[in-house]
């Protein structure tokens, strides 16, 4: 996924689009490795396995997704790698709120 979000985030570079990172490997220290091997500009938390943001959002197997509006409402949940899925529904959001539905 890393190489995808990594494109994703330079697209939408000055847009009001923000990703986060929530990740469970079971080694903190070999995450922080990769998140910096692999070019990982993005906020990225550690949460490890089961870890409590996990399971407040009911996370149940990775990569899962969760795209959110301006206002933070839960607008789609993918499971595995979305890929183009995901960047349609962030260009869709993008354009609702350029018409104005982010008031």
């Amino acid at each position: 996924m890393i190489p995808h979000e990594r494109s994703l985030v330079k697209k939408l570079e000055g847009k009001p689009f923000v990703l986060l990172g929530i990740n469970s490997d079971r080694d903190r220290f070999e995450t922080k490795r990769r998140c910096r091997s692999e070019g990982v500009t993005w906020r990225s938390w550690y949460d490890g396995s089961g870890g409590p943001i996990a399971a407040a959002w009911n996370v149940e197997g990775w990569p899962t997704i969760y795209v959110l509006d301006h206002k933070g409402v839960i607008r789609r949940k993918f499971l595995g790698g979305p890929g183009e899925a995901l960047d349609k529904v962030v260009d869709e959001l993008l354009a609702e709120l350029a018409k104005g539905g982010g008031k």
